[in-house]
C-alpha cells in the first residue's frame, strides 16, 4: 500500500512536471507571436513612410524636405524672406492633399484588412486539456488543472488586452488604429508649420542643406562677397606695378633692394590693417614670417577672387605639359663640351648624369655636342678624333666607367656644335631643344644656360619641359674683362646672362658667389669629385698610419695654360717675393692656348717654374706631391682644387668666393695678400696634411652632390609630391593666390623670349653679336655625321 501510494504520489508530480513544460511551451509560442508581431508593426510604419516618399516622387528635393520635415523639433528661428514665403505657399496645397488621403477611413481601414491583427484573437486549450488529464489518468487532479486552466484564461486576457491596444480600437468601436492616428497628428502639425517660418528656420538648420549652399557658394559667386573685400586704392596699385615690374628693372641695372624699398613705401600704411585682418582670421603664424610682397600678393588675390576673375595662363607662356608615358621621370643634361676635352663642362655634366641615373628613379640623357673632324683637330688633346658619334660615345662610356667603377645606365645623344678659336668655346648649331624627342621632353638640365641661349633659334625651354635648371660654371664676365674694351663688352654681356637666363630658366644654380648675380638663382655647390681621388686620399691615410711617407714632391699647379685661369697671379706673386721663396720650387702642367706666352715671361722674369705638358690629375705621377697652389680668381669653382683635398694634400688658394666651399677643410690654407701668400706656402711646406673624416669625405663625393643639387634645384619637391601638412597649408595658399592673379614677370619673361627668337633670327644682328657664321642651322657636313634631314625638312627622329 505505501508503494502504491508513494506510485500515485510520483505520477502525480510527473503530471504537473509535464504540464507546466506545456505552459512553458505556449507561454513561449506568444512571445514568439508578440515578437513577430513587432516586426510587423515595424514593417507597417515603414510602409507609411514609403507611401509619404511616392507621394512626392514628382520632386525629389521636396521629398528630401518632407522626410528631413518630420523629424523637426527646433522652434522657428526667424521670418522667412519673400522667396521662402512663396514657396511655402505653391507647398501647402500639395501637403493638404497628402495629408487628406491618409486621413480618409478607406485608407485606415485597407490598411488595417492588410497588415493589422484579427480583432480578437482565441486559443481553445481544451484540447490540451483532454491530453493531459487522459495522460495523468486521475480525475483528482482535475480540480487542480482546472485551477491552471483559470491561471491561463487570465494570461489569455492579458494576450487580448495587447492585441486590443496594439490595434487601437476594441471590436465593433469606431475609434481609429493608432499608428494611423499618430500620422494624421503628425500630418496636421506639418501643414501647420507649412503656413509659417517655422520650417524653413529648421530646414536652414539642416547639416544637408547647409552642405548644399556651401557648394553652390563655390560654383556660383555670390555678390555679397565681393562687398566684403575693399577695391583697390592708388597707392596699393602702385606698389604692385613696382613688384612686378621687377624684371625689368633687373634689365636695367637697378638692384632689387630699390624696388622693395618702394613696395613698403607704398604699403607701410596698410601693413597694419593687413596684420589686423589676418588676427582675427587666426593666421597670425602665417603673417609674421611673410613679408610685405606676399601680402601685398594676397591682398591682389582677394580683389580678384571676389570679383570671380580666374587667371588662366600668361601670354607668351605654353600651358601644355605632356606627362610620362612609362610613369617615370625624364631628365635631359644638356652641356657645351664634350670629352676627350677636358674641361669642367665636359667632366661634371658627365658625371652628374651617371650619378642620377644610378638611383634608377628616373631616366636620363646626356647631350654633349659634335664636332666635325676640322673642329676636333683644334679641340681635342693628342691629336684625338672620331669619325662618328658612336665612336665617341664608345670613348665616353669607358672613360667614365674606369673612374666610377659601375655601369652607368643613361643614354648619350649629340647636337650639332661649332668651334670659336675667338671665345675658345663651343657654340651649338641650330635649335638645341629639338634633339631631345616630345615624349621625353620633362626636365631639362643646362650646364651654362646663358652659353647655350646666346645664339638659340628655337622652341623656349621652359615651353618644352616642364622644369628646366641651369647650372652656370663660368665666370665669363671676368675673362671678357680681361680683353680689349673688356669692361663695354662685360656690361653688355651681363644684360644678355641675365637676359638669356631668365627668359629660357625656371631655376637657375650659381656653384659660388664668384659668378654674376643671375635671375632666379641660388648658390650652391652641386659639383662632386670623382670617385677615383677619394680612394688615393684614403689610400695615402692608411700609408701615414703604417708609418710610410705619403708625400715624396713639393708643390704644384695644374690648369689649361691660358692667362685666365691663374697663371697672371702666380707669375706675379712669385716675381714678387722671389727673395722670400728663394730654394721653393713649382712644377707646372699644362697645355693651352697662352703656353708660349705664360713661359717667356717666367723665364724673363727667373722665376723657378718647371713647366710640364698637362695631363690627368688622377695620374700616378701626381700623387706624391704634397701642396697644391691655386692663386686663380677667375675660376667659379675649381674643380682641381676639390680633387687635390680629396686626395689628402694641402691647398693654397685666395681668399675668394669661388674657394667658400673648401674653406670647411683643415687642409684649405688660404690668403688674402701676397704676405699671406708665402705664409701659407711655408706653412704647408713645413707640416704634414690632415687626413679627411668621413663626413669630409661624403661632402666630396658626387652622391652629396647629387642630393644639394636635388634639393636645390627644387627637383625633389618635384618628383615627391606628398608634403607633410604644414607646407601643404602653406603652399594651397601660395597656389590659390597664383591660380587667380596673373604674373607681371612671367608675361616679361615670356616677353623677353620672344624677342629673343625675333632677334637670333636675324643673321646680320646674330653676326654683328659675335655669332659663328651659319650657327643658325646646321651645316651639311653635320647632316651627313648625324644622319640628320636638312633643316628645312621635317624630321621625324626628332618629333619635329
Amino acid at each position: 500500500m505505501n508503494f502504491g501510494t508513494e506510485a500515485r504520489n510520483f505520477t502525480s508530480e510527473t503530471s504537473v512536471v509535464t504540464a507546466e513544460k506545456a505552459l512553458s511551451f505556449i507561454s513561449k509560442g506568444w512571445r514568439e507571436v508578440r515578437d513577430s508581431a513587432d516586426a510587423d508593426f515595424q514593417l507597417m510604419k515603414d510602409r507609411a513612410n514609403s507611401f509619404k516618399n511616392l507621394a512626392n516622387s514628382f520632386d525629389r528635393e521636396l521629398e528630401n524636405f518632407i522626410n528631413s520635415a518630420t523629424t523637426f523639433s527646433v522652434p522657428a528661428i526667424r521670418t522667412s524672406t519673400p522667396t521662402e514665403i512663396d514657396f511655402v505657399k505653391r507647398l501647402q496645397p500639395k501637403i493638404s492633399e497628402f495629408r487628406r488621403v491618409y486621413s480618409s477611413p478607406d485608407f485606415s481601414r485597407k490598411v488595417l484588412e492588410k497588415w493589422s491583427p484579427r480583432a480578437r484573437i482565441r486559443i481553445d486549450l481544451s484540447a490540451i486539456r483532454n491530453a493531459i488529464v487522459s495522460e495523468v489518468g486521475d480525475t483528482d487532479k482535475i480540480a487542480e488543472f482546472d485551477e491552471k486552466e483559470r491561471l491561463w484564461r487570465g494570461k489569455n486576457l492579458k494576450l487580448e488586452e495587447f492585441w486590443s491596444d496594439w490595434k487601437g480600437e476594441e471590436e465593433g468601436s469606431q475609434k481609429e488604429w493608432q499608428p494611423i492616428r499618430a500620422l494624421k497628428t503628425r500630418l496636421r502639425e506639418l501643414e501647420r508649420k507649412s503656413s509659417s517660418s517655422e520650417i524653413f528656420g529648421n530646414f536652414k538648420n539642416n547639416e544637408f542643406v547647409e552642405k548644399v549652399k556651401s557648394s553652390l557658394k563655390a560654383i556660383c559667386k555670390e555678390p555679397q562677397d565681393s562687398k566684403e573685400v575693399p577695391p583697390l586704392d592708388v597707392p596699393e596699385l602702385l606698389a604692385y606695378l613696382v613688384k612686378q615690374s621687377g624684371p625689368i628693372f633687373d634689365q636695367l641695372g637697378f638692384k632689387q633692394d630699390i624696388c622693395h624699398k618702394i613696395v613698403e613705401t607704398f604699403c607701410s600704411k596698410y601693413r597694419s590693417q593687413l596684420l589686423l585682418r589676418s588676427l582675427s582670421a587666426g593666421e597670425a603664424t602665417f603673417i609674421e614670417n611673410e613679408n610685405v610682397n606676399d601680402e601685398l600678393d594676397l591682398r591682389i588675390a582677394s580683389v580678384l577672387r571676389s570679383t570671380g576673375h580666374c587667371y588662366e595662363g600668361g601670354l607668351w607662356t605654353d600651358s601644355v605639359k605632356r606627362p610620362s608615358a612609362d610613369g617615370k621621370r625624364h631628365f635631359a643634361i644638356v652641356t657645351t663640351a664634350s670629352l676627350p676635352w677636358m674641361t669642367g663642362t665636359a667632366v661634371n655634366p658627365l658625371f652628374r648624369a651617371a650619378y642620377l641615373a644610378k638611383s634608377a628613379k628616373q631616366n636620363v640623357t646626356l647631350l654633349v655636342p659634335w664636332l666635325c673632324k676640322s673642329d676636333q683637330e683644334l679641340v681635342y688633346p693628342n691629336n684625338l678624333t672620331f669619325s662618328s658619334p658612336e665612336e665617341q660615345e664608345v670613348y665616353i662610356r669607358k672613360w667614365l666607367e674606369e673612374r666610377v667603377g659601375f655601369k652607368a645606365d643613361f643614354k648619350i645623344s649629340f647636337y650639332p656644335g661649332k668651334f670659336s678659336k675667338e671665345r675658345r668655346s663651343i657654340i651649338p648649331a641650330g635649335d638645341t631643344s629639338q634633339f631631345i624627342s616630345s615624349k621625353e621632353a620633362d626636365i631639362a638640365i643646362l650646364e651654362e644656360p646663358e652659353h647655350l641661349n646666346w645664339y638659340h633659334h628655337g622652341k623656349r625651354w621652359t615651353d618644352k619641359f616642364n622644369h628646366v635648371v641651369g647650372v652656370v660654371h663660368t665666370n665669363y664676365l671676368e675673362y671678357i674683362k680681361r680683353e680689349k674694351n673688356g669692361a663695354l663688352q662685360a656690361f653688355f654681356v651681363k644684360h644678355i646672362n641675365n637676359w638669356v637666363t631668365r627668359a629660357y630658366c625656371h631655376k637657375v644654380l650659381r656653384l659660388s658667389a664668384a659668378t654674376q648675380d643671375l635671375p632666379k638663382s641660388v648658390i650652391c655647390n652641386v659639383h662632386g669629385v670623382n670617385p677615383k681621388f677619394l680612394k688615393v686620399g684614403e689610400r695615402v691615410a692608411e700609408e701615414r698610419e703604417r708609418g710610410q711617407q705619403a708625400f715624396s714632391k713639393g708643390a704644384y699647379f695644374l690648369g689649361k695654360m691660358v692667362w685666365a685661369k691663374g697663371y697672371r697671379e702666380l707669375i706675379d706673386l712669385l716675381a714678387k717675393h722671389k727673395n722670400d721663396l728663394e730654394g721653393f720650387k713649382l712644377d707646372v702642367f699644362g697645355n693651352g692656348e697662352d703656353a708660349h706666352e705664360v713661359q717667356s715671361s717666367a723665364k724673363k722674369l727667373d722665376l723657378n717654374l718647371n713647366f710640364l705638358k698637362g695631363r690627368d690629375h688622377a695620374d700616378d705621377s701626381l700623387h706624391g706631391y704634397k701642396v697644391f697652389i691655386n692663386p686663380s680668381v677667375s675660376d667659379v669653382l675649381c674643380t682641381a682644387t676639390a680633387e687635390a683635398l680629396a686626395m689628402g694634400k694641402f691647398v693654397v688658394c685666395a681668399d675668394h668666393p669661388s674657394n667658400e666651399f673648401f674653406r670647411s677643410f683643415p687642409n684649405c690654407l688660404t690668403y688674402k695678400t701676397s704676405e699671406d701668400f708665402v705664409a701659407r706656402v711655408r706653412e704647408a711646406l713645413d707640416n704634414e696634411p690632415q687626413p679627411l673624416t668621413p663626413e669630409q669625405r661624403y661632402n666630396l663625393s658626387w652622391e652629396a652632390a647629387t642630393q644639394r643639387f636635388m634639393e636645390y634645384s627644387e627637383l625633389d619637391r618635384i618628383l615627391n609630391s606628398s608634403v607633410n601638412n604644414a607646407e601643404l597649408s602653406k603652399t594651397n595658399r601660395k597656389i590659390a593666390k597664383s591660380v587667380s592673379l596673373p604674373n607681371l614677370s612671367d608675361m616679361v619673361d615670356g616677353g623677353l623670349a620672344f624677342a629673343h627668337y625675333c632677334l637670333t633670327g636675324n643673321e646680320i644682328l646674330r653676326l654683328s653679336t659675335g655669332a659663328i657664321p651659319g650657327t643658325r642651322d646646321y651645316n651639311k657636313q653635320h647632316c651627313e655625321d648625324l644622319h640628320l634631314l636638312p633643316p628645312h625638312v621635317e624630321n621625324p627622329i626628332y618629333g619635329w
